[in-house]
């Protein structure tokens, strides 16, 4: 279930937002602009915001089954986790409204799953989960810097 939540906050919702402003009318087509809109919007508004909230309410998921770690003093650490979260979420999802928070929360974005996605590499015993977790979050650092550099 994870992988799919994944996959549909990091390609097929930015995607389909992307498709659905040009059927608008909104944009002459496809660009890095657009198509780095909605990432920022989704993977680091929607999806941060919605992780957050979860290791807030439910800190345990996170801290047994993504980070493998079975001690309920981490579910602390974890509801911390999810107030960043929630904060990084916030500024993505309100770039939105404010378009000059847009190009901040790329930046806060890709700062955030870069060093997530770094520190997962050097977990040596990652199990499934983790993997996905590594991947997406290096592959949003990516998507991320590239939209920064392409503004």
């Amino acid at each position: 279930m994870y992988l799919y939540i994944v996959i549909a906050f990091m390609i097929a919702f930015p995607a389909a937002s992307a498709i659905a402003e040009i059927l608008l009318g909104n944009h002459v087509g496809l660009s890095v602009a657009l198509a780095g809109k909605w990432f920022v919007v989704w993977t680091v508004g929607v999806r941060l915001f919605v992780a957050g909230l979860r290791q807030m309410i439910q800190p345990r998921y996170t801290a047994e089954t993504i980070l493998g770690i079975k001690s309920e003093e981490s579910w602390l650490i974890v509801r911390e986790l999810g107030f960043a979260n929630c904060a990084i979420g916030s500024i993505g999802i309100g770039s939105l409204y404010f378009s000059a928070w847009l190009l901040p929360a790329g930046i806060a974005g890709a700062i955030f799953y870069g060093l997530a996605g770094i520190n997962h590499c050097y977990h040596k015993s990652r199990n499934a989960l983790q993997n996905v977790a590594m991947i997406s979050d290096l592959f949003a650092a990516i998507v991320l810097l590239i939209f920064i550099v392409c503004r």
